[in-house]
């Protein structure tokens, strides 16, 4: 199956939705190549970066049920690079 790469933007508003979205992030853990989080106290935001390695309708379905995270913003983009055996 095809996959892509794709890095996913979140801010997080609230403390609140942090465990949903920790949990909904350990469904996808699979797909996940690698996450950082920055709280920013200053503003009382964490700012959230999620790379990913999995076909478009994983990281589309992820990308939609973070999006319904009250208090969570998200914006993905995606590589030009398709799987790995079209980059050999």
């Amino acid at each position: 199956m095809e996959t892509r790469i794709a890095l996913m933007a979140i801010v997080v508003e609230n403390k609140d939705s942090i465990k949903k979205l920790n949990d909904t992030l350990h469904e996808y853990g699979e797909h996940i190549v690698g996450r950082m989080g920055i709280p920013y106290p200053k503003r009382n935001i964490s700012v959230i970066s999620i790379v990913m390695d999995a076909p478009n309708d994983i990281i589309s379905a992820l990308s939609g049920k973070l999006g319904m995270i009250p208090h969570i913003n998200i914006k993905t983009v995606y590589s030009k690079l398709s799987s790995i055996e079209d980059n050999k």
